[in-house]
């Protein structure tokens, strides 16, 4: 279903609109802006879903027992002493 609906654009915005439809990346100003609205819409989907990943892992984290954790000496100790050798 198509609804008909009155949109305001900035004159920058209008002009590029216009340029596109006349260069034929659009047939029409609706189907550029309807083309618009569809990339925001799929942004926004992979927006949520990498929202949700991200809660997700922090659950995951946030349920690792403290007996598995590692200790940041162990990690980034060799790496530090790495780089206080190169300063001297």
């Amino acid at each position: 279903m198509t609804v008909k609906t009155t949109l305001s654009f900035t004159e920058r915005h209008h002009r590029f609109l216009m340029e596109q439809v006349e260069n034929g990346v659009f047939a029409t100003a609706s189907a550029g802006v309807a083309a618009a609205i569809e990339e925001m819409m799929r942004a926004e989907e992979e927006r949520r879903l990498r929202l949700s990943a991200y809660a997700e892992l922090i659950r995951e984290r946030a349920a690792t027992p403290l007996d598995e954790y590692v200790d940041e000496e162990d990690v980034f100790g060799p790496a530090f002493a790495a780089i206080e050798a190169a300063r001297k």
